[in-house]
């Protein structure tokens, strides 16, 4: 996905970087630019937005569950895909 904008950092970067964001496991820095470049990217934000309320519909229905490393595997592997295709 790209917006067509100039970004410093590719829109796809970015969007590979949202869960990991939203899990809190980035360092300040990578943080700091996912936020620079969701405030000046309006289809990013758009993305983002969506993907946090899924993430937290997610937590809400499975509390603490672990999920296994196979499912998170086939889920994001799902999204790509869709991804994918919507970029078509």
């Amino acid at each position: 996905m790209s917006c067509g904008g100039h970004h410093d950092i590719d829109c796809r970067e970015i969007l590979d970087k949202v869960y990991t964001y939203l899990d809190g496991e980035l360092d300040e820095s990578n943080c700091a630019d996912i936020r620079q470049h969701l405030d000046e990217c309006h289809p990013c934000l758009e993305e983002y937005g969506l993907e946090q309320v899924v993430k937290q519909l997610v937590a809400k229905h499975c509390g603490c569950d672990q999920v296994s490393a196979d499912l998170r595997a086939k889920v994001l592997g799902r999204i790509d895909q869709v991804r994918s295709e919507l970029a078509r």
